[in-house]
This record gives structure tokens, sequence and C-alpha cells, in this order.
């Protein structure tokens, strides 16, 4: 029985050793394969150990900044904060410096009133159990350095920011639909908010990529915390920031336009109203203004459509303008050649009559009928002289039925669509087809550059804001020459007629000695089930395409308002006006004449003796304002290098101790807060256009981080 038993046991030792070495080979066989296999059971495991230990965080490339010619920001980055509060009393390692949130009451009461929320409801944050931190909702989200600097100032412990950028528009409802706005857009990765802005509308949307830039990222070994493990190495691949776009838009002009239309529409009342003035030399867009308009920051649009870009509408008689060309190039027009105005009568027996409710004003010459707007004239001038095809190829030879090509999205091309003679008769002084704003800008160029027609552009330059490189530059671009130096006379003569002589139908546009010339025009409203026209007295679009002045043109300008109050025509007329006076007043003209004004490249003067560098900035017709009574130059505005014109007005700051504030009231926003930064103080702005008060007085001593606000209004008054 002993030795069965001894051998049982034996038996069993053996069994036992075997499987032991054989769980041994199996674990074995598996370290090799888990040690020499990319992939178990569907796992990447190297992938998986890696994302254990590795951490990859994003470099956040920053948005480039739009300005205007002037170099005023548009569109730009801010800081924005969030609000947090840590609530897990580790974080506090000495007791007279605590680290978290000690007196939740006391906290709850301070923020409440800057927050704009109750008590209560901070305290619902702050009393959370088992966190280490906590936020405040969207109460705590977007908050601005002020509001930051309010809440640091209370010194409450655990209480903490998170820095962000957003995008800003200093401007508010300036140049809206052309800025468009960029909006932040949320993604979550694990834990993990991912912020990306991108454009949406206008120009932020047409650049967003530029704008944009790239973001880098930096990759490194993490350790049970998330903190870099010290001494590992790290891949870094940094971020390539967005571009800068400056823009050909003035802010002065377009400041002129904006508030022209928000007077027409307090005085007169409107549906819509939009403006756009080109540099007639260049076809570089100047102001392009539409109201109702928007702010950015608010997004509070009631359309998605730049009206002077992406909206096409019928123009009305301004297309006589390019009827009467149509027939000059063709060699068939002799103004002196007559017409019984009144009623033109096709021969399908449609009549059509001039605006004067058809009663005309008996027979005219062709030169007369474009003074007086008559329909009637254009109607004879094609029937005996064009044919729908050579009115056609006119007008798409002129710009209309295709899109310029203006760098902004959304471009509508139009529309030519005419066929029979009614239509073609009606095509012929600007019904039955549709264009834009910028299309008539690109027609006008032709008349203001001898028959040369340009191309409209918005964008002066793109700047990479490290290197300051110019990676495009936009220049004026010559698309076709369309009509003779005779036609361009000739047409400018009836444009300058019907404006300036008595009785035409321009004349209400008439400023004695501008020397303005245009075209006025009246289009009928389509009812939208496509029955023929509205015939109510509101149901217009009354247009102007103007030149200013006659010769030697600097602008060009057209204009355009949707149901006018009570149909009249008083709010296009007043805003023309008075954008004409204030671009006279802007320019240095007086009447017709551009002063000759001297350009200057700026010169250091910084060391010079502050009196020699002030007599000779003084000698070559420049403004000169000395801050302190120092006996040398240590800063100066404009900066070396920088293009200056005779009246340009120049700062030189001296090397006395103590400096005072000066006086800025009447200066234009740029060029006060450039002066203000030059002497170290923080300048904050309310409106838009020049200086009319500052929040601190001329003469108080300057002091380290000294802040001042400016309150801005328009300067000219038309």
């Amino acid at each position: 029985m002993r030795k069965k038993k001894r051998r049982n046991n034996i038996r069993f030792s053996f069994l036992l050793i075997v499987f032991a070495l054989f769980l041994f080979g199996v674990m074995g066989v598996r370290l090799i394969q888990l040690s020499t296999s990319k992939k178990i059971d569907g796992y990447d495991l190297q992938k998986l150990a890696s994302n254990r230990t590795m951490r990859t965080d994003t470099i956040k490339a920053s948005r480039g900044t739009i300005y205007s010619s002037d170099e005023e920001p548009l569109a730009e980055n801010v800081s924005s904060y969030k609000l947090i509060a840590y609530l897990d009393p580790k974080r506090t390692t000495n007791k007279n410096k605590p680290q978290h949130v000690v007196d939740k009451e006391k906290t709850a009461k301070a923020l409440a009133p800057i927050l704009g929320i109750s008590e209560e409801e901070i305290l619902k944050y702050l009393n959370k159990k088992n966190v280490y931190q906590t936020e405040f909702g969207s109460a705590g989200k977007g908050l601005t350095e002020l509001t930051k600097d309010k809440i640091e100032a209370l010194n409450l412990p655990g209480i903490d920011f998170i820095e962000s950028l957003k995008r800003y528009y200093p401007k508010g409802e300036f140049l809206s639909y052309t800025l468009g706005y960029a909006k932040d857009e949320i993604t979550t990765e694990g834990n993990k908010e991912i912020v990306t802005t991108k454009g949406e509308l206008g120009l932020e949307a047409y650049y967003d990529k530029t704008l944009s830039g790239e973001d880098g990222y930096v990759t490194y070994q993490k350790d049970l915390r998330g903190y870099k493990i010290a001494g590992t190495k790290e891949e870094r691949v940094e971020a390539t920031d967005g571009k800068d776009i400056y823009l050909t838009i003035n802010s002065s002009v377009q400041l002129f336009v904006e508030q022209a239309l928000k007077e027409a529409k307090e005085k007169y009342g409107y549906e819509w109203f939009t403006m756009m003035i080109a540099d007639a030399k260049t076809g570089a867009i100047l102001a392009s203004g539409s109201y109702p308009s928007f702010d950015p920051n608010l997004r509070n649009m009631t359309s998605y459509l730049d009206p002077n870009t992406a909206v096409a509408y019928e123009p009305g008689s301004t297309m006589k303008i390019y009827t009467y060309m149509a027939a000059m190039e063709n060699n068939v027009y002799n103004g002196d050649e007559t017409y019984l105005s009144g009623v033109y009568t096709a021969s399908d027996g449609t009549k059509i009559g001039d605006w004067n409710e058809n009663r005309g004003w008996g027979t005219l010459t062709f030169d007369k009928g474009f003074q007086m707007s008559s329909n009637v004239a254009v109607c004879n001038i094609i029937n005996r002289h064009l044919n729908k095809d050579l009115l056609r190829q006119f007008f798409k030879k002129m710009g209309f039925g295709k899109k310029t090509g203006i760098t902004l999205p959304n471009e509508s091309s139009g529309a030519l669509n005419f066929k029979y003679e009614t239509e073609v008769l009606n095509a012929g002084f600007g019904q039955g087809i549709l264009t834009t704003p910028v299309q008539n800008i690109q027609a006008l160029t032709s008349i203001a550059n001898d028959g040369m027609l340009l191309k409209p552009y918005i964008v002066e330059k793109i700047v990479d804001p490290d290197t300051k490189e110019v990676i495009y530059e936009g220049k004026k671009k010559e698309i076709e020459q369309v009509a003779s130096t005779q036609t361009i006379e000739k047409i400018k003569d009836l444009m300058w007629k019907t404006v300036n002589e008595d009785g035409n139908t321009g004349v209400y546009y008439r400023l004695d000695g501008y020397n303005l010339i245009g075209k006025t025009g009246t289009a009928q409203i389509a009812a939208e089930d496509g029955s023929g026209y509205l015939h109510g007295k509101e149901d217009i679009i009354s247009s102007f395409a103007g030149i200013y002045p006659k010769d030697d043109p600097k602008v060009i300008i057209y204009a355009s308002v949707k149901r006018p109050s009570g149909g009249q025509q008083n709010a296009i007329w007043d805003a023309v006006k008075s954008v004409v006076v204030n671009l006279s007043k802007y320019y240095g003209y007086k009447h017709d004449t551009v002063k000759e004004l001297q350009t200057y490249e700026m010169k250091s003067y910084m060391n010079q003796n502050t009196e020699a560098a002030k007599n000779k900035l003084a000698s070559q017709n420049l403004k000169v304002t000395v801050i302190g009574n120092g006996n040398k130059v240590i800063a100066q505005y404009p900066k070396k290098g920088s293009q200056i014109i005779e009246n340009d007005q120049v700062f030189l700051i001296t090397n006395e101790e103590k400096l005072h504030l000066p006086n800025v009231v009447g200066y234009s926003s740029k060029l006060a807060t450039s002066l203000l930064e030059l002497l170290g103080i923080k300048v904050k702005t309310e409106g838009t256009g020049y200086v009319v008060s500052q929040s601190l007085p001329e003469g108080t001593e300057i002091t380290k981080g000294m802040e001042i606000s400016l309150t801005l209004a328009p300067k000219y008054e038309g």
C-alpha cells in the first residue's frame, strides 16, 4: 500500500511539474510574441504604450489682422478670459498664501456683481464636491481684460483665469459686410477642448486659409500627472501665424459713407441703401457701405449677402450711359438728331413712356434726351441705330453679365437676359436686366480713364507679420480699351450737363464749383411672383452713377436706395452730396482744383537737437508738435521710412524727465492713438472718427501704466 501511494505522489508531482513547465512555456511564447509583434488582438501595443506616456499639445497659430489702407485695425485678435476657481485644499502648501477658495460665501458675494449672476448661482459652482477646479458657466467665459482686472483687484484666493484669443472688430458696424466675421468652433478630444476660428462671411471667409495660418504642436513624455518629464526629448513644430491683410479701404472715406447713409435713414427712411466709392485712376475700392448693417461682434445680421457685390437688381436709367456709348462706339450716334418724346410704341403694340407720366417734352435731340433721362430717346436710338446683339455685346464689354472677380465671396454675375424687342428696349434704360454696384463701379472706370476699363480690387497687400515680407500686392489692372477718347469726352459732357444745367434730371446733385458729373436712375421693382412690376409710389430703386471731379477724376461713386420713404429722392441726393463735400475737404480740393502736395520720406530725428529737428520739419510744410521741453529727441511719429505729405502731423518726444498729457481733441483715431501709445499710455476708444473728448485733461503728468479713454465722432459735415 505504501509503495502504491508513493508512486501516486511521484506521478502527481511529475504532472504538476510538467503542467508548470507548460505554463511557463506558454508565458514565454506569449512574452516573445508581445515583444516582437506590432499588433496583438487588433491593438497596436507600441501606440498604446506611447499614448500612455506621451502627450501632444497644439501650438495655436495667431489669426492675421485685417487693416484699412491707413493701417487702422478692422479685425484683430484680443485676449479673452475664462474664470476658474481651485477648490482642492491640497493646492495650498502655505496657510498664509492660500491657493484654493477658502471663504466661498465671501468669494460669491464679491464676484456676483461683476459676473452679473446671483451669489446662489456662484455657490452652486463653488460647492461642487471632489473636484480640483470649477468654472462658472457662460457668465465666466469670454471676459474682457477690463473685467479680469476688476476681479484680480479683489485678491480672492483660488481665483484664476485661462487666457485665449477672441476675434474682435473694434469699429463695430464699420465695413461689416465687407469684413464679414470669423467664429470660434469648439470640439472636444477626450477631456480636451479644441477651439478653431473659422471665417464665415466676407473677407474673413474668402481669405480664411490665408488669415488662419497653420497650427504647430509639441510632443513629449509625461508623468502620471500629465507634466513633462525633465530631461526627456520633445518633438516640436512651431505654428505659422496667419498673414495680415491690408485693404484699399480708406477709413475716413468709409466713415463719410456710413455717416451719410445713417443720416439719410434718420431723416428720410428707406428699405436699404448702398454706396461704393473707388479710386478713379486705379479701381481700388475706397469705401463700401450699406445700411442696414450689422455688428460682427454680435452677428446680428438679417441678410448674409453683401449688397454691393452679392445682390443684383435692376439698375434703371444709369444704364443709359452705356446704351449711348454703344451707339457712339458703333459710329451711329448724332447728338443733334431729334425724336418725339412722350411715348414709344414697339412693333408688338407695347407702349413705353417717359418717366413724367408719358407726357414727354415734345421734340428733343438725343443729347437733351440723355439729360432728361428719356426712355423714349433710348428706344429710338436702339430702333434706328442698334440691335439686341450690338447692345448685349457692348454691355458685356463693360463687364455686365459676369463677375468682376473682386476677392469677396458670393459675388453675383447679374443677368443680361433680353431677347424680344420690348426686352431689348427695356434693357437699354436698365429694366429687365440685373447688375451689381461693383459692376457699375467697374464700368465707370472706363469713363475716368479715357476708355480703359479697370478691374476693381479691395486688397492692397498681404503681409507676413513675422518677416514683414509682402507676399501679395494689389495693383491697377487694365482689362480692355472699351471706348475712344471722343466717346469718353462726349459722355462726360452729357453727364456734366445732366447734373449742372438747370432743368435736367440730375440738377439736385449739383454742388456749385465742385464739377461733379453723373447720371441718375430710377427702376421699378419687379413683383416676386413674376407678374410684372409693382406700381406703388415707393416701389422703386433710385441710383446715381457719378465721377468727381469731371477733369482729372479722383473718385467714382455708385449709390442706390430701395423704397425711399414717400418715393422721394432726397435721401440719395443728400447722401451723395454730403460725401462729395467731405471728400473735397479730405483730399484738399478747392472747387475742381487739387492742391499739389509735396511727398516726403520721413527721416530719423532720434538724438538730434529738438529745435533743429523742429525747424527742419517745419520748412517742409509739416505740422510739428513737440512733447516736453527737453533739448534732445528720443522718440518720433511717424517712424523713419514712412511716406508723409505736406501738412501731415509729426510728433517729437523730448528727453524731459516729466512729460505731460497733450490735447488730442480733433486728431484722428489713428493719430491720437499713435501719439499716446508712443508716450506709453494705454488707449481705449469709443465710437469712430476723430477725437471729440478725452478722459484725462491736458497737462496731466504722464505716469507708468496710465490709461486714457477717447470719445470719437465724425469730423466733417456735408
